[in-house]
């Protein structure tokens, strides 16, 4: 168990970094760019588009299982809310549980896909790198996300959630929390 929890800490640290890499890898691409080309006059980032395109779809794809892991994801919870808890818990475990299906199912097509874009062997256009390595995460994406709520199902059917309903590994539902007070990180801006 230890081996499993620590594998976990580790998956999810280089989670955070590949998806902290990517968000600066944009800002510096994007703001590189609009500053050699508006002050210096300069096509010096002419790489900035495909080096922000490929770290947005990192930043998107390998988002979706850590969004996954920390019950972010956006959600459409009308009935949700106002449901008891028994209801609430069914629903947790059946929207986990066909996710994750899908997910695994989009994991299986999008490797398809980079497997099509590496018998092509198109480059891209600036860098001339192989363009499978820009989709690559894709499937990769998909794949963490697929585990990630498989886990979540599993949680829910865990001791620990014998009176709570987690959206996440460790992200239980705000209908459950006792302390009903707000929080800075629950203010949308």
């Amino acid at each position: 168990m230890k081996v499993i929890r620590w594998i976990d800490t580790a998956v999810m640290k280089i989670e955070e970094f590949i998806l902290s890499f990517a968000i600066i890898l944009i800002s510096i691409m994007i703001v590189g760019n609009v500053i050699a080309r508006e002050i210096f006059d300069s096509g010096a980032f002419f790489f900035a588009y495909e080096v922000s395109k490929f770290a947005i779809v990192i930043a998107t794809f390998m988002g979706i299982g850590y969004a996954a892991r920390k019950g972010r994801h956006i959600s459409m919870s009308a009935f949700y809310d106002f449901a008891p808890f028994k209801v609430r818990k069914i629903m947790m475990i059946v929207i986990n549980f066909i996710t994750a299906i899908v997910m695994f199912i989009m994991t299986y097509y999008t490797y398809s896909y980079v497997m099509f874009e590496y018998n092509t062997g198109a480059v891209t256009t600036s860098l001339q790198l192989p363009r499978y390595l820009m989709s690559v995460f894709i499937p990769i994406g998909f794949l963490m996300a697929g585990i990630q709520f498989l886990r979540n199902t599993y949680v829910n059917f865990t001791a620990k959630a014998k009176d709570k309903v987690y959206l996440g590994i460790d992200a239980v539902d705000y209908n459950d929390t006792r302390d009903k007070d707000v929080k800075l990180e629950d203010l949308s801006i």
